[in-house]
């Protein structure tokens, strides 16, 4: 880059001369070129280089050198920074207790029809990153715009093919991580350099006008999950209990039954060996027999009367008067 200078001319009085203009201008021009040669990538971001209009490459955090004067431009793309969009609402002030506004735009962007023809308002955020910047910048027109549009089909279609009532209650979960898959299928698909982290159900509601009806289902349905656990509950509590009761009689009978078989094996021992000594000496051991026979009986008895089977008369023997004080 030359400058003329042959036809500039101080003004009178003044001391400075036209080299010394010059010099200044080189300076100046020097100190545009060197600071437009550098450039910053932040920790969470990658640059893409253009020249002339065109991708030559990309170039991760840190200080990075470029062409000047504007024959190469950055574009910094937050590839590491996780990044939001909410549906049926916007946030205008977030802070401990978020504040929240919804427009006619929202309220259209949220009302959605279910697969048995209900009318539900469906709130939700998607949390994404942008896994590659090439294909975010260059790929799709207005990527964040399209994908917002992709955001809403997916759900659309995966509310469409429910229930009011899994939408509402019992299958939101399974109706965000559909959403979440199809959705993500849709970014592979187009190559729009997305990845999808999450997509949360913020809040599903019916309109306003059939609201009351909605709640009093919810409840009832409440009420008959928490009878459910109850009956659980109670169930958990009486099965166990019954199952001990149960093995405690088990283990109590064989134990009865082991005792009686034993005191029949005891039994039969001891009547075998009386038998062999009854073989041995039949009249000494009935006698024995009967003698210890005698013994054991009357031992139980309180008071004992013992006659001679030739008395004749055993009256005079009995004390009358004690029996009747007795």
């Amino acid at each position: 880059m030359q400058f003329d200078f042959s036809g500039f001319k101080p003004p009178p009085g003044s001391r400075i001369g036209a080299k010394t203009i010059k010099f200044g201008l080189i300076v100046l021009v020097l100190v545009i070129i060197v600071a437009g040669s550098f450039y910053q990538v932040g920790a969470e971001e990658m640059g893409v280089i253009l020249r002339l209009g065109k991708y030559v490459r990309s170039t991760n955090p840190g200080l990075h050198l470029k062409l000047p004067l504007g024959i190469e431009r950055v574009m910094k793309v937050p590839v590491e920074r996780q990044l939001k969009l909410e549906f049926g609402f916007r946030t205008i002030r977030p802070a401990i207790r978020s504040e929240y506004v919804q427009t006619a735009n929202t309220e259209e962007e949220a009302r959605m029809l279910t697969g048995d023809l209900n009318v539900v308002d469906v709130e939700w955020i998607i949390q994404y990153k942008i896994r590659d910047a090439y294909d975010f910048l260059f790929k799709i027109r207005n990527p964040t715009d399209t994908f917002r549009a992709m955001s809403e089909a997916s759900v659309r279609r995966v509310v469409g093919d429910s229930s009011v009532d899994e939408v509402i209650t019992i299958g939101r979960t399974r109706i965000a991580e559909e959403a979440k898959q199809l959705l993500q299928q849709l970014c592979d698909a187009y190559e729009i350099g997305i990845e999808v982290n999450q997509l949360i159900f913020q809040d599903v509601n019916p309109p306003d006008e059939v609201k009351p009806s909605f709640n009093e289902v919810n409840e009832a349905l409440q009420e008959k999950e928490r009878k459910i656990n109850d009956a659980w509950a109670e169930y958990n509590q009486e099965i166990p209990k019954a199952s001990g009761e149960a093995e405690q009689m088990i283990r109590a009978a064989e134990g009865y039954a082991a005792q009686r078989v034993n005191n029949a094996h005891g039994d039969a021992a001891r009547f075998v060996s009386i038998y062999r000594e009854y073989a041995k000496a039949p009249v000494v051991t009935k006698k024995r027999l009967y003698l210890e026979a005698m013994t054991e009986t009357l031992a139980a008895l309180e008071r004992k009367i013992i006659i001679d089977k030739d008395l004749k008369n055993v009256l005079p023997l009995f004390n009358l008067a004690e029996e009747v004080k007795k």
